[in-house]
């Protein structure tokens, strides 16, 4: 059980272990040997989660993950591209406007909130239309906690000639994704999420032959990818000034997530935690929003309790108080909150967050069940 007094159980930022904290405390010479070679460790190593050595690279951002986002958008999408997003809560949608903004054209394909989207759909609008260069897909919609089909997705994209960009913000390192063995052009993420770094750098993993071809399409300076990959390979450094101690304490999760087991032991981890979570809160009354099969190990959202008694702030505060911080809920078709499963919270943590639960709905005076 995690020792600290307040545990984030939110999608990130979350919490942190003593030793990625730590990692901290030291500074760095952005353009001194070390770092250079702490970089090129941790580009290594994201890459190697991904399943994408000697066929994709990893670059680096300095920014939050929507960040890493945009900067795939406008590198990897030509002027002339046309991308199909995949459309199943606020992120999926934060993607298109991004694409608007850049100038991209771009059609959304959506379906509920709570509902995935269809392979066989996908394929149909891809028959339909030849324009459409790219699909874009959000992996865990934290809208909702949706786990959506990659595997399934991938191969339709792929059968159709189109190039796949995934939206693994909050699924990256803790559900496996295989580069090799599911066609997938680019992977976009941040060091904050299931990794269990701290803020400040997003970055892509991305298809050699892709990244190459990339050259000129960002009307950006700060935000092409192609730009900064092609300084890494040069020098190793950044292009421009390096969030160093981000780098150090995201070199220090890479280490840990190893020493945990790798993705499947961190997905177990997790697994546990959402499994006492959901049982605890559904024995007390509580209503998930997803069905079990839908449902990713990473945050879980709960349907606002029909109980009069129930007051969402004296909850969040009543909780926060005893050492715990949930998320509101970001729905757009119920009153929701939304409780997470990673970073370093384990199986004990969860069933303490329980009993604070238990106690507000006394303090509450809440009794539907």
């Amino acid at each position: 059980m995690a020792d600290r007094k307040q545990l984030l159980l939110t999608p990130g930022p979350l919490t942190t272990s003593d030793a990625t904290r730590n990692a901290m405390l030291q500074d760095w010479g952005s353009r001194d040997p070390a770092f250079i070679a702490l970089t090129r460790r941790v580009r290594d190593g994201i890459t190697e989660i991904a399943g994408g050595v000697d066929t994709h690279s990893c670059v680096l951002l300095q920014g939050s993950g929507t960040y890493g986002l945009e900067a795939a958008m406008a590198t990897f999408v030509p002027p002339v591209g046309h991308v199909l997003v995949l459309a199943n809560g606020a992120y999926c949608h934060r993607i298109a406007a991004i694409c608007e903004i850049l100038g991209r054209k771009v059609e959304i394909y959506e379906t509920g909130e709570d509902t995935p989207p269809d392979p066989a759909d996908v394929d149909r609008r891809l028959a339909a239309d030849d324009s459409i260069t790219h699909v874009v897909m959000v992996h865990c919609e934290t809208t909702s906690g949706i786990l959506n089909p990659l595997a399934e997705i991938a191969e339709v994209v792929a059968a159709r000639g189109r190039s796949l960009m995934v939206d693994a913000m909050s699924s990256f390192g803790a559900i496996p994704i295989d580069v090799k063995a599911t066609p997938v052009d680019v992977v976009i993420s941040s060091s904050n999420k299931c990794l269990e770094g701290v803020p400040g750098i997003a970055f892509v993993v991305a298809r050699n032959e892709v990244l190459a071809a990339s050259e000129g399409n960002a009307p950006s300076m700060v935000l092409d990818l192609h730009a900064q990959a092609a300084g890494f390979e040069k020098s190793g450094e950044w292009r421009f000034t390096p969030p160093t101690h981000v780098v150090a304490a995201l070199a220090a999760a890479l280490d840990q997530l190893h020493d945990e087991g790798g993705v499947a032991a961190r997905n177990a981890r997790y697994s546990e935690n959402c499994s006492i979570l959901v049982d605890g809160m559904t024995a007390m009354g509580f209503r998930t929003y997803l069905s079990h099969n839908l449902q990713a190990p990473i945050i879980v959202t709960f349907h606002t309790p029909d109980d009069p008694a129930f007051d969402f702030r004296q909850f969040y505060d009543g909780l926060q108080h005893r050492g715990f911080t949930i998320y509101p809920g970001k729905l757009t078709q119920a009153d929701s909150f939304r409780i997470g499963c990673i970073g370093q919270v384990f199986p004990d943590d969860m069933r303490a967050a329980l009993a604070a639960v238990a106690e507000m709905r006394a303090e509450m005076g809440m009794t539907a069940r």
